[in-house]
């Protein structure tokens, strides 16, 4: 819940930041000056990004806590019984032990979504986030009926 709470401060943020980009490119593209107007046309582009990566970003966060949810519903989610750093953090070399065996899953069933998303859940208690983001994402993708390319499988 406080990462949660987190990702919607820095949301929120982000978008008041944006909010006030965009007021100041209005303010520039409407002045007399060429130059600052050509600037705030530029400046207009910033937000318009920001917002299409803060809609994606909060996009995948939801789409792939609720698989994770559908998997715990239907009893398929992964038992975390791995041991844990001081930290509170899963230990990633016993993580890594367990890897395999969530790597084989994908492999003899590679249209199945649940075994991307337990793939992922494995990359991200390893500590791998770039492949746990790439897995969730063939999950997320699998899941809406949509095949894997060649290219991302």
């Amino acid at each position: 819940m406080k990462n949660r709470i987190a990702a919607l401060t820095m949301a929120a943020l982000l978008l008041l930041y944006l909010v006030l980009v965009m007021r100041y490119a209005v303010v520039l593209i409407s002045t007399d000056d060429a130059t600052a107007r050509a600037m705030g046309i530029a400046l207009a582009v910033l937000p318009l990004l920001g917002a299409w990566a803060l809609y994606s970003e909060l996009s995948f966060v939801l789409r792939g806590e609720r698989l994770v949810k559908t998997l715990a519903s239907l009893g398929e989610l992964p038992v975390d019984e791995l041991p844990r750093l001081p930290s509170g953090r899963i230990d990633p070399k016993e993580a890594d032990k367990q890897f395999p065996a969530f790597q084989a899953e994908v492999e003899a069933a590679p249209a199945d979504w649940k075994a991307w998303t337990r793939l992922g859940l494995a990359y991200d208690a390893s500590g791998d986030r770039k492949r746990a983001r790439w897995a969730t994402r063939q999950a997320i993708r699998l899941e809406r009926g949509k095949p894997l390319s060649e290219r991302s499988a």
